[in-house]
């Protein structure tokens, strides 16, 4: 027992002192136990086959699926939309929509999807983002409150009851307690939090989506070069493949989508058209389904309208050659963004490295579109445009290109070859476009959502069946789903379980449940709560909060089998307070994500937060032994 303890102490001074990375220190403290014999292999090893490990990576995969559908960016455009130009409804807005998201969606998910969106929000209304980013974090925090998957404690306290015999929560009965708290944290920020988060103006105002593709088109000339041609009934250009026609080797055009032909005669307005459409436009209605990255395969029908990236000249020549229809399709309205984006294709700046393979080699040469799967929609050297199908490639060349996300993706493991400028990640994300892929991915949540509250199969079973369903459906592939699992997070909990262990068997956990009954418990059951929650908040300012909780629930627990009182009060004291990092950066990703964006400094959140605890600490006191009584 003293060999766990001062294997505990030591890894606690690591956590706080933060040399090493979190999961490396956890790593440590599991090596520590078995080669001072404290706990065997099977037991350092179990954590790793836990239930509760393999749902965390189940759910990382689940909110990756919705942020990369669109679902998050449309729940953080309705919830901005809401709040209009008013400091205080935003405010209240953004914490809402947050704490409803972070209930299903990854705390971490829920921050960086919405923060970006926040961000642009504050400095749109006249305000900053330090007013907003420290209130988004505390309140993804809450929201984890309000179901069983919201957050890891939530999960970590429910499996605790389950290994020691009792049932456990519901999936919506964390929100008894939840709901309540956050009104009081959304109160706290609006009455009084929000006349305590100080003024930094860090950075500049960030550009959006819509801004950052119109910049990529005006630095790379492509304003003036985009048109929609209408392939006319008896044009030559019917019935031929993309290759056959040979727009882009005869003339210098690319197709960068194709709207499939008219089925009903109604007026449409594309995406990008400016003033009055043209009459062609006005009278039919084209299928909503597109070839948003025709192929040289791809067929052009009469009546198609083809989007085309060329010259003036090349277009007016294609136009008389094929008896085609054309109108301008650029720069109007910002919406550059929805002729050249989608959930499925996106655009990026690609920039030549010193030691690339395909310097002094043209395109056609390298065969860069065909192995890349991309177009090249433009080309620049030294801040000048040079034609593509041309030019010897050199050093520093940069390239825009529009393929799909995952071809995208590729060029980033090229870094021999290519550079990557910016993430094409975050850009996807902020892609607001609700599609078939959409579609399965609320479904796959709703799923999941009535596997558990249903208990037709086990709740580790149910995340990863919608986890599965996000996959096969098309939301996400593998290797997107591989990264979207925070394995530091995955290996820290896993980690920390034989910690767990290693309490029980030695005699610890039962040591320190005593030292809790014999104290706080002697004096009265809410006593040893509030101790159970100091005891835990103060953990969890300093220690991941899924690594607070694996430590402190069987102590807790053990406490209260001794003293003879109902667990659920206790181990629901836990889940709250180890969701109350509010006091330092450091306490959870959520507060690090926002505390450089916001300009933080400790001192700002001890301000802000300490108020905020003491008040989760009242209403722990008051509301929980109510809903669970002892």
């Amino acid at each position: 027992m003293i060999q766990t303890f001062a294997i505990l102490a030591v890894t606690i001074i690591f956590f706080v002192f933060g040399r090493l990375r979190a999961d490396v220190v956890a790593l440590l403290a599991l090596l520590a136990l078995y080669l001072t014999g404290v706990i065997d292999l099977q037991q350092a090893l179990a954590g790793f086959s836990e239930p509760t490990v393999i749902m965390i990576a189940a759910l990382f995969v689940v909110g990756d699926g919705l942020s990369r559908t669109g679902v998050t960016a449309w729940l953080g455009q309705q919830m901005l939309a809401l709040a209009g130009h008013s400091k205080l409804r935003l405010l209240a807005v953004l914490m809402a929509g947050a704490a409803l998201l972070s209930a299903f969606v990854s705390n971490t998910g829920t921050v960086a999807t919405l923060m970006p969106a926040v961000t642009s929000a504050a400095w749109l209304i006249g305000s900053l983002p330090s007013k907003f980013l420290m209130p988004l974090a505390f309140a993804a925090n809450t929201g984890g409150l309000l179901t069983l998957t919201g957050t890891p404690p939530n999960i970590i306290v429910n499996d605790t009851l389950a290994v020691a015999g009792f049932a456990g929560f519901g999936y919506f009965e964390f929100a008894l307690v939840g709901l309540p708290l956050l009104v009081i944290a959304a109160a706290f920020m609006i009455l009084a939090g929000q006349r305590l988060l100080p003024t930094n103006k860090v950075g500049e105002r960030p550009p959006d989506l819509s801004q950052s593709v119109d910049q990529l088109a005006a630095d790379y000339t492509l304003e003036g070069s985009l048109f929609w041609l209408r392939i006319r009934n008896g044009s030559p250009l019917t019935g031929k493949t993309l290759a056959e026609a040979g727009l882009g080797r005869d003339y210098g055009v690319s197709v960068l989508r194709i709207n499939k032909a008219p089925e009903t005669t109604q007026r449409l307005r594309l995406p990008g058209a400016s003033g009055k459409p043209a009459a062609w436009l006005s009278r039919e209605r084209f299928q909503p389904d597109q070839e948003q990255l025709p192929g040289p395969e791809t067929t052009i029908h009469a009546r198609d309208v083809l989007l085309v990236n060329g010259s003036q000249e090349a277009v007016d020549r294609l136009m008389l050659r094929f008896n085609l229809g054309i109108q301008p399709a650029d720069g109007v309205d910002g919406q550059l963004a929805e002729l050249l984006l989608s959930h499925e294709v996106g655009v990026a700046e690609v920039l030549l490295t010193p030691r690339s393979a395909y310097i002094g080699r043209s395109l056609g040469q390298a065969h860069f579109a065909e192995k890349y799967n991309v177009m090249i929609l433009s080309v620049q050297r030294g801040g000048r445009q040079v034609k593509p199908q041309d030019v010897q490639l050199r050093f520093g060349d940069a390239l825009l290109v529009r393929g799909r996300w995952s071809d995208i993706d590729l060029l980033r493991g090229e870094a021999r070859n290519f550079v990557v400028v910016g993430s094409p990640d975050a850009m996807a994300r902020q892609v607001v476009e609700l599609n078939r892929q959409a579609v399965v991915a609320v479904m796959a949540l709703g799923g999941m959502i009535v596997l558990m509250v249903s208990g037709l199969v086990p709740t580790v079973m149910a995340a990863a069946i919608a986890a599965m369903a996000m996959i096969l459906g098309g939301c996400l592939n593998m290797n997107q789903a591989y990264r979207a699992i925070s394995w530091r997070s995955v290996v820290l909990i896993a980690a920390m379980i034989p910690m767990s262990i290693a309490l029980q068997v030695s005699g610890g956990a039962e040591y320190l449940a005593n030292a809790l009954v014999n104290t706080l418990g002697a004096v009265s059951p809410l006593a040893l709560m509030a101790g159970v929650f100091i005891l835990t908040t103060s953990l969890s300012q300093v220690i991941n909060n899924s690594a607070t909780a694996v430590l402190v629930a069987p102590i807790v627990l053990q406490a209260a089998l001794t003293l003879g009182v109902s667990p659920y009060p206790l181990l629901m004291t836990v889940a709250i307070s180890a969701s109350t990092a509010f006091l330092t950066p450091i306490g959870t990703t959520t507060n690090l994500m926002v505390s450089s964006p916001g300009g933080y400094s400790f001192n700002d959140f001890i301000k802000v937060g300490a108020p905020l605890v003491v008040l989760f600490l009242l209403a722990t006191l008051i509301l929980v032994p109510i809903i669970w009584p002892f």
